[in-house]
């Protein structure tokens, strides 16, 4: 005998409701009838379940709006991509004054390599609506090979578009490998304390050999050529490697200054110092004949070529790029490359 089927009262809920004789349970047996739930218990279940769904719909809301936020970012990527910020070539309509930006140093790896240069000199040049190119300089130098790409380019554009003139205004630094560019230009101008010259070469790098005794490191190095070996840091420096080198540096700063001669002509000073390495500021820079006159980049639009619009022809960086740049991704390799190559540079 069951509890359902003894007089006992039940504990909880109402009381068995007997069922009518003959009647079976599912299994086709007779058996009990479970209690039905008080209306307390049945509040219970319903603000219980009620709970779980309210729950449930706010997970799908918030889910949503993630959802949403990461395509809204997604696309707002996507648009600086197609779409990017500022001055384009698009807008450039009417007459104007064509800007190209040197920035940084001047490297076939960087944003100032002669392939960005060039490419956007050449369009600067072709475009009928631009009465005259203006290149914006703010470099310390960099790379002979790649400021005489740009010096010989620009000399080529002149002479083919004798009609459109090129100015260069340096603005925080315009030394070394960054004159030598803006020694090509028709005139030249800066801020009266803008950073101009520093004609020289300079070519660099470091001497392991005492550290490497002291910590107690042989150097095993395998040449096939007797100069192949050639101003290795881990060995012993040697007088005729040094000779030699001075040679190459010599001739390579002798290009240089010819090209400036060649762009400046008799403007310049009968100033020994000149090509001595030194760097002066843009006021002295105006009296040894370095650089034309004293203004801006507005400056020379508005009042030299009289068209103050500027249209930027410049080569930029990928938002994305720019944004990892940014992130000191390459922080690492760039303190890495200054620390071991030993390359050729103008400053």
């Amino acid at each position: 005998m069951t509890d359902w089927d003894s007089d006992k009262t039940a504990e909880w809920g109402d009381k068995p409701v007997p069922k009518a004789e003959g009647e079976s349970t599912r299994a086709g047996r007779k058996g009990p009838s479970l209690p039905p739930e008080t209306g307390r218990d049945w509040k219970l279940i319903e603000k219980l379940v009620m709970s779980l769904q309210a729950e449930q719909r706010r997970s799908r809301r918030w889910g949503i709006f993630f959802k949403f936020l990461t395509f809204a970012y997604l696309f707002a990527i996507l648009f600086m991509f197609k779409f990017p910020l500022g001055d384009t070539l698009d807008t450039a309509t009417g007459k104007h004054t064509a800007l190209v930006e040197v920035n940084g140093p001047i490297a076939a790896d960087e944003l100032a390599s002669a392939d960005n240069i060039v490419g956007a000199l050449r369009t600067a040049f072709e475009e009928e609506n631009a009465v005259a190119v203006l290149v914006r300089i703010n470099s310390p130098g960099g790379s002979p090979v790649q400021s005489g790409y740009i010096y010989d380019e620009i000399k080529r554009l002149r002479q083919e578009y004798p009609e459109k003139k090129l100015y260069a205004v340096i603005s925080d630094v315009g030394a070394s490998g960054a004159y030598y560019i803006a020694s090509a230009a028709d005139e030249i101008y800066a801020n009266r304390a803008s950073l101009v010259g520093s004609i020289g070469v300079v070519a660099g790098g470091f001497g392991f050999t005492e550290v490497m005794d002291k910590v107690g490191v042989e150097r095993r190095l395998y040449t096939a050529g007797d100069n192949k070996a050639f101003l290795d840091p881990f060995s012993p420096e040697r007088d005729e490697e040094v000779v030699f080198w001075q040679g190459v540096l010599k001739n390579t700063h002798q290009q240089f200054i010819e090209a400036v001669k060649a762009g400046r002509g008799e403007r310049l000073a009968d100033d020994e110092r000149l090509f001595s390495g030194l760097v002066w500021s843009g006021e002295q820079a105006v009296e040894l004949g370095l650089v034309d006159g004293l203004g801006s980049s507005s400056y020379v639009a508005r009042q030299i070529v009289g068209q103050e619009k500027l249209v930027d022809y410049s080569r930029r960086k990928s938002p994305l790029q720019d944004l990892v740049d940014q992130l000191g991704v390459a922080f690492g390799e760039g303190f890495a490359a200054q620390l071991l190559d030993s390359r050729l540079e103008l400053r």
